[in-house]
């Protein structure tokens, strides 16, 4: 089978390049190389440096490769920009998406797996968060993978595209080759590394005064590499499904604190901390309920602790000081 992985040079979608490689798949990649490396694409991959903003090209690019499923991590994911830039996130984000499925299903592709978020559920009712929480996204980048997973609703209701929505939490961690090299970074385990490997001076702490034990946020970190094994063995299950939701993570929460703890006792090295003002968008606690894909798919996380993720993602920016350099 052809898979199209859009943001495939990407942190989660070039793990996910790869895995769909080891399991026999052809892919695709797809990527505008905004936020993803050229060094970070699986040569065994096809490459077409394109935006999907450009309809056009997009479905060139699908009637070229004929793809019969599409990855879709390609989007702007930064929760913090989403709320100076909502025209940025609501906008193209979704008018991405919108060329992205429209071309599919002009071109006859039969699946479709959504890169969703947690951010869905916004301040959810009940933690751990279930399939069945209410979702109310409580910024526009949650938002927009909301209306996102709409559209999917209503090209499967019109036209059969089989879709898959999967809503991960915290992405962390990272393999022998591929890690995390934002520009500029954002995400908590890579900023704090960062700290112990001398290149900032310090990790801040958006808030101290949340309703959780310690006082700063509540995260559940998933390691990239389980992530990647879900999103292929969703794309297996909609040969016998439609549609598929499914809430990916650990089940276990750890504070901003507990993360900064582990990434001292991993690495050895002080990590300053200074509290600064909370960031606006961000709930107290978001813990996956994952019950349902590990009973109907199998899926087994094989790294439960954030000891572990946080140590596979030391070993990788040991090797790669300066990410991946281009």
């Amino acid at each position: 089978m052809k898979v199209l992985v859009t943001g495939g040079a990407g942190y989660i979608g070039s793990v996910a390049v790869d895995t769909l490689i080891a399991s026999g798949y052809d892919v695709v990649v797809f990527d505008n190389l905004y936020m993803g490396h050229r060094s970070a694409i699986n040569p065994a991959a096809t490459f077409v440096h394109a935006d999907l903003k450009d309809a056009d090209v997009v479905l060139a690019t699908m009637e070229e490769h004929r793809p019969e499923a599409i990855m879709h991590f390609a989007s702007y994911s930064l929760v913090g920009e989403s709320m100076t830039a909502p025209e940025k996130y609501l906008g193209e984000n979704v008018s991405n998406a919108l060329n992205l499925i429209d071309a599919a299903v002009k071109c006859g592709v039969q699946r479709f797996i959504l890169s969703s978020t947690a951010a869905l559920f916004g301040d959810p009712e009940k933690v751990p968060i279930s399939e069945s929480e209410r979702l109310a996204p409580g910024n526009p980048y949650g938002e927009s993978k909301f209306f996102i997973e709409r559209m999917l609703h209503w090209y499967n209701k019109t036209h059969g595209l089989k879709f898959a929505a999967l809503r991960y939490f915290n992405a962390a961690g990272g393999t022998d080759e591929k890690g995390e090299d934002h520009q500029p970074e954002s995400h908590l385990i890579p900023l704090i590394i960062q700290v112990a490997l001398g290149q900032r001076d310090e990790i801040k702490i958006f808030g101290d005064d949340y309703d959780t034990p310690d006082g700063t946020c509540i995260r559940d970190y998933i390691h990239v590499t389980d992530l990647a094994s879900a999103h292929v063995l969703a794309l297996e299950a909609l040969a016998d499904n439609d549609v598929l939701h499914y809430n990916l993570g650990n089940g276990s929460g750890f504070s901003v604190k507990q993360v900064i703890d582990t990434v001292r006792e991993v690495t050895g090295h002080p990590v300053p901390a200074t509290t600064v003002a909370r960031r606006a968008g961000d709930p107290a606690i978001l813990i996956a309920d994952s019950q349902k894909i590990k009973s109907e798919l199998g899926w087994d996380p094989k790294f439960p602790d954030v000891l572990d993720v946080v140590s596979t993602a030391w070993e990788w920016h040991k090797r790669h000081p300066e990410g991946y350099g281009d």
